[in-house]
């Protein structure tokens, strides 16, 4: 366990995290949160390649000592439950039948790409299941829980509720309101600009590149956790962008171009003329996850329809002012939030990044 030190790695998938930083409590009561937390941090592991299942995390405990945990590391492999329970050693599996498993969303009661873990839990022997929310995924929504239940074991829901449904988020949201979660990014400089208008200045002011090398690392992170990625028409045109994965490892996203006319679609682009038309088309693809990266008229649209979930803006060292620029060069400002909370900020080199969450 790395000696109760933190560790992470560029890839986002073998992040390990120290059991110390857990809460303490008492067993059947404060345990429960303590080893739902456990679940939470395992679960953290999946955020770029369990997508677009849930992020989960499992832990078994026999009287007050895990004796097994996993998370669920990839699409189409193995599920947290089966992950924590095939790590319980052999001397151990005597243990599981006055063992309680922890996990994070309700076990699936379904075939998928893989067995129903519910199953594998009845199979196991398992007294006690902790469960931290319900799975609001139509082919399971509670059945999960009632075939432990009917099977005579013991079921604790809603521990650390709210908690669980936040660390899947883009999930509850997904089939909540059949739409992806949709997140908004941009850069602008001190004085709240994000670009230029002026086509033949462009190249000049490289767009007025903002971003510095770490948070042009983050934005490419950023990328990586979400499906899909989309632009405005005029973004493309002008400015031709490749929206893939480079400063970071990790799926390139699909991307997506928003408007009518659109001229020499890059092969592989989707295009939709409107808003709803694309979310629309994006949940019926499954995609879960919408990360809209610009231009500022396209930002905007999506924020006065009331269609976003989170947005993160940075902001550079430097101010469009004090720039040393030809006259006559028309700049872009930023976009402007409604009904939003700001819920983090964090500075990385200079450059301040601004969380901020829709209020719905």
């Amino acid at each position: 366990m790395n000696n109760g030190k933190k560790a992470t790695s560029i890839e986002g998938s073998t992040l390990q995290l120290s059991t110390k930083s857990l809460p303490s409590g008492r067993f059947g009561g404060g345990f429960d949160l303590t080893y739902m937390h456990r679940c939470i941090q395992l679960a953290r592991n999946g955020q770029q390649n369990a997508q677009p299942n849930p992020m989960v995390g499992a832990v078994v405990v026999c009287e007050g000592r895990i004796i097994g945990e996993g998370y669920h590391v990839r699409c189409g492999e193995g599920h947290a439950e089966v992950n924590a329970l095939t790590s319980v050693k052999k001397e151990d599996e005597h243990l599981l039948k006055d063992a309680t498993i922890y996990v994070s969303l309700e076990p699936c009661s379904h075939y998928g790409k893989t067995p129903p873990c519910a199953d594998l839990i009845i199979s196991k022997g398992l007294k006690r299941c902790v469960v931290g929310c319900v799975d609001p995924f139509a082919k399971v929504q509670g059945r999960g829980i009632q075939k432990l239940r009917d099977a005579g074991i013991e079921v604790t829901v809603g521990v650390l509720e709210e908690e669980c449904k936040n660390l899947n988020k883009r999930f509850m949201t997904f089939h909540r309101l059949k739409r992806p979660f949709i997140s908004l990014k941009w850069a602008k400089t001190k004085d709240g600009v994000i670009g230029v208008k002026s086509e033949e200045r462009r190249a000049k002011h490289d767009n007025l590149l903002i971003s510095n090398t770490y948070t042009q690392m983050l934005c490419h992170k950023r990328r990586a956790e979400h499906q899909a990625i989309l632009v405005g028409r005029r973004t493309l045109e002008m400015d031709a962008p490749s929206l893939n994965v480079r400063a970071w490892k990790g799926k390139n996203p699909q991307p997506v171009v928003l408007g009518k006319n659109v001229k020499d679609l890059p092969e592989g682009w989707w295009c939709f003329e409107t808003i709803e038309k694309t979310l629309s088309a994006l949940y019926e693809r499954g995609i879960q996850t919408l990360l809209v990266e610009g231009g500022r008229e396209t930002l905007q649209a999506f924020i006065d329809k009331d269609v976003w979930d989170e947005a993160y803006v940075e902001t550079g060292e430097f101010s469009w002012a004090e720039m040393n620029r030809e006259e006559g060069v028309e700049a872009v400002f930023a976009p402007t939030l409604k009904n939003a909370e700001r819920v983090e900020d964090a500075w990385f080199m200079g450059h301040q990044i601004e969380q901020w969450r829709h209020l719905s």
